[in-house]
């Protein structure tokens, strides 16, 4: 809930003469009503009376933006969808801070064999171009398709071909946004930027990471795996909005990508589909689908890199519906089940204990209370209430996890992410050792 103070700013801001015209003024002050003190927290600025007493008012689009005389040099990761526009455009036009758009090229189509006649990224730089034109700010392109292949693709694949399910989407976002992107900023800009920007619904509260208002777009999940000093320098405007406002300032503030569809899938696929980007790297193995409950081969796949367990669709068997409950990578065989994990069906009734590894902590793991924490294993809204132990001979980096109930897709190789009562992200793992 906004504050009163902040309020009562955003009315006597709206209420200042209008330099240009009317309409634009309208627009801006529509969206000041609807920002407040999360927004003001999440760009660094004291409140918005700050930039009254400095003599600006709210500006039109194409103009200098607000003064803020505390306004830090900001360069935001614009992808050319709605999210990223916005926070570009509240960055310059609401808080008055200096800033500066990147792309991030780090997936080209015409390097994997398709029959499209455009490349997604095209598009996508094209509307981050049009955002830039209409707000008035700097665009720059940078090519970071190497460091993506090498420390996002090549990975996710070996842990496919392992027989694990990978989320490339949190390590694009710890390896290269706030990684790759990183590294280019120091090398090629020095200390200019005091900030990294994104779109994202993420909080950052006292240097973590936490929950947002908008519990189905929320994204902390996919950014758990950033670490704290990834985390010092990035900021999230769009914390303390959800996808319904987002919508609606956009289309006040007219932005180009106002009425654009979000993107869907994983990051770097756009439009090839998962099993053909398998099947290009990986090929085919023919195998058997085992009955779980029987033992009975009742059909044959194409190899279990092309399933994860908790999968229901795409297994193409009558009778069903049916759900991939393992995988033996070695003999290549993939076990289905008409009963969902989690259900007392004599094998998987205690699928909730697994080990999280390589855990990557946001607060200070002396300090919490590991009776009292909740878990995703998943982007969503669903949290587990769970109890974490360290385990014997073994380090914080090492979790054991029991969830108050269990869960059907559980599988190793996703992330499992923690959070206090707060609402804080404790700390995230690598899910390894399912029970």
């Amino acid at each position: 809930m906004e504050s009163m103070e902040s309020m009562e700013s955003m009315a006597s801001m709206e209420s200042m003469e209008s330099n240009d015209s009317t309409e634009s003024m309208e627009s801006i002050g529509d969206i000041l009503r609807h920002v407040g003190q999360p927004f003001l927290e999440s760009v660094e600025i004291q409140g918005l009376e700050l930039l009254e007493k400095s003599g600006s008012g709210p500006h039109p689009p194409g103009s200098a933006g607000a003064a803020n005389p505390k306004a830090l040099n900001v360069a935001v990761l614009l992808s050319g969808g709605v999210d990223s526009s916005l926070a570009l455009y509240l960055l310059k036009k609401v808080a008055g801070h200096n800033v500066t758009a990147f792309y991030l090229q780090i997936w080209f189509q015409e390097d994997f064999r398709n029959t499209w006649d455009a490349c997604p990224w095209e598009e996508d730089l094209e509307y981050c171009r049009k955002v830039c034109e209409a707000i008035g700010v700097p665009l720059k392109t940078v090519p970071l398709t190497t460091e993506y292949w090498d420390r996002v693709v090549q990975h996710s694949i070996g842990e496919v071909r392992a027989g694990r399910t990978p989320n490339p989407d949190m390590l694009c976002n710890s390896r290269v946004k706030f990684g790759a992107f990183y590294e280019y900023l120091e090398a090629n800009h020095g200390d200019e930027f005091d900030r990294v920007a994104s779109g994202h619904y993420a909080c950052l509260r006292d240097g973590a990471l936490a929950l947002t208002p908008d519990v189905i777009k929320d994204q902390t999940y996919f950014l758990a795996n950033l670490r704290p000093q990834q985390l010092r320098k990035a900021m999230f405007p769009l914390g303390g909005f959800d996808k319904p406002t987002v919508r609606a300032l956009a289309a006040l503030a007219d932005l180009p990508t106002k009425g654009r569809k979000d993107s869907q899938g994983i990051c770097f696929l756009g439009k090839v589909k998962f099993d053909e980007f398998i099947r290009e790297h990986l090929g085919e193995w023919p195998g058997p689908l085992i009955d779980r409950s029987t033992g009975e081969v009742v059909g044959y796949h194409n190899g279990y890199w092309f399933y994860t367990v908790g999968q229901r669709k795409g297994i193409g068997l009558p009778g069903g519906p049916w759900f991939v409950v393992d995988k033996d990578v070695t003999w290549n065989a993939v076990y289905i089940s008409r009963v969902t994990l989690g259900v007392d069906n004599g094998v998987h009734e205690t699928n909730r204990v697994f080990d999280c590894v390589d855990v990557n902590w946001h607060l200070d793991a002396q300090h919490v209370d590991l009776s009292r924490l909740r878990c995703k294993v998943r982007h969503g809204p669903r949290l587990y209430a769970c109890n974490v132990v360290v385990p014997a001979d073994h380090s914080p980096t090492t979790l054991r996890v029991s969830l108050e109930t269990a869960d059907q897709g559980l599988a190793a190789g996703q992330y499992a992410v923690l959070y206090d009562e707060e609402d804080r992200c404790v700390c995230c793992g690598v899910i390894r050792l399912v029970c």
